[in-house]
């Protein structure tokens, strides 16, 4: 045994010496390296371990740039840029650049024109969202020839997943796999995800670490062999899955890519959720992924039921609130033209932006608390006690017949006016549950 662990002790310091032995070499070629390892050294270390410099990638085969370009400087004899955009990366990550170039990612820097940053404006300011929107979805890169570096104060620094960059390309690499160690291993664990995908709107992080695949990585980190170049979901790990393995991992029979899209079959970002074209492709790849730890019958059942949940909250709660907004703005009667600025906006809001993506998200990643008390039971209890109180303030003739139809005909509806033990009676005899019956389909 003592045997063993001196082998491994030198195999390790071995490896050590030939990634010291690389970089050495590298620094030697490249002066870049031997200024910043005095005056940032930081940036040093995290180069020096990464397989950037095992290969002999220096700063210059990253940052060297065209005079011109509009962010391209000189710097002590070299024309060089501050930004390394999906670009450059894609001189040598052809296939991973041109994934990404397609995928949801690469456009998240459009939320300029979104409500979100509409919202944050005007009811915020800029500061806040430049730092509080713009730092996870992108800006656009502003170029200011009086700074050194050509760069902005007010857009750099950026590592927004759409940034829009001044060469015309979209996103950044760094906001996964972070500079200047660039680390695979680090972009395969869910705190890579989790500087965006968390909160009251998309809390992914916290339904994930709530949910049983969150409980076992966070308990076999050891085993989820993520240093492997070959990362294949039930070959080379198996004790859990995290975010890059479904939505990005590779299996037996499925490439990996850096298309996040690829595998969902949903959108649970709008009021009302939607299929996305070619839906049934994108399922199809997602249960292959769950098929590597899952029989057929558990994966079935898992999106039989999620499914039936969306349905659920669209029919029950989304569309008849997004048809009394749509009656509202359309009679004119909201009392301030701007929007946000008026109480029943914000609610609506919050009801399918906020409580409804939870809502939605717990269902789709098994996180049951994110499901109900953080989803379901909020958006039911700001529906029939804020939401409709507040449309019918507006007395309008239209708007509460829609309402009263709405809570008097409806079998998902008309509970309110009903007895107590009649409508526990309805539940424990399964006719309440025949309501929803519809909600489930086999596809």
């Amino acid at each position: 045994m003592r045997a063993l662990c001196v082998t491994a002790t030198v195999a390790i310091v071995l490896a050590a010496s030939v990634a010291a032995t690389a970089a050495q070499q590298a620094a030697k070629a490249d002066p870049c390296i031997t200024c910043h390892r005095r005056q940032s050294p930081g940036i040093y270390e995290q180069w020096k371990g990464s397989k950037h410099a095992a290969a002999d990638i220096g700063c210059i085969d990253c940052h060297q740039a065209d005079p011109a370009d509009a962010d391209a400087f000189s710097h002590h004899g070299a024309t060089i840029a501050t930004l390394v955009t999906p670009k450059d990366c894609g001189g040598c990550h052809e296939q991973e650049a041109k994934e990404v170039g397609q995928s949801y990612h690469a456009t998240a820097g459009k939320i300029l024109d979104s409500q979100d940053a509409y919202l944050a404006h005007v009811a915020g300011g800029a500061p806040v969202a430049i730092q509080g929107c713009e730092s996870c979805h992108g800006t656009k890169v502003i170029i200011d020839p009086a700074s050194l570096d050509k760069l902005s104060k007010k857009s750099w620094p950026n590592s927004g997943i759409g940034r829009i960059n001044p060469d015309g390309s979209l996103g950044s690499c760094t906001a996964c796999h972070t500079r200047h160690a660039f680390s695979t291993a680090q972009a395969r664990q869910p705190e890579a995800c989790s500087k965006c995908h968390l909160g009251p709107d998309h809390p992914q992080k916290e339904i994930y670490e709530e949910s049983k695949h969150g409980n076992a990585f966070f308990t076999n980190v050891a085993k989820m062999n993520l240093d492997s170049d070959s990362w294949v979901a039930g070959v080379d790990y198996s004790a859990a899955p995290t975010c890059a393995t479904c939505h990005m991992g590779a299996t037996r029979t499925q490439a990996s890519t850096h298309d996040v899209g690829e595998r969902i079959a949903w959108t649970l970002r709008p009021p009302i959720s939607e299929y996305k074209p070619d839906h049934e492709r994108k399922r199809a790849n997602m249960e292959n992924v769950c098929s590597a730890c899952h029989e057929k019958t558990f994966v079935d059942g898992h999106f039989y039921q999620f499914d039936a949940t969306v349905r659920l909250y669209n029919q029950k709660f989304a569309e008849p609130a997004t048809q009394i907004m749509t009656m509202i703005r359309k009679k004119g009667l909201l009392e301030h033209k701007a929007a946000f600025s008026n109480p029943i906006e914000w609610t609506y809001w919050e009801l399918w932006h906020h409580e409804g993506r939870r809502a939605r998200h717990g269902a789709a990643m098994m996180g049951p608390d994110y499901t109900w008390w953080h989803g379901f039971y909020e958006v039911a209890q700001h529906f029939y006690f804020k939401f409709l109180p507040e449309a019918r303030a507006y007395n309008d003739p239209d708007v509460n017949a829609y309402i009263d139809q709405l809570l008097t005909k409806n079998p998902m509806h008309d509970w309110l006016d009903k007895d107590t033990a009649q409508l526990k009676q309805e539940i424990r005899s399964g006719e309440m549950q025949k309501i929803y019956d519809g909600m489930f389909k086999n596809e």
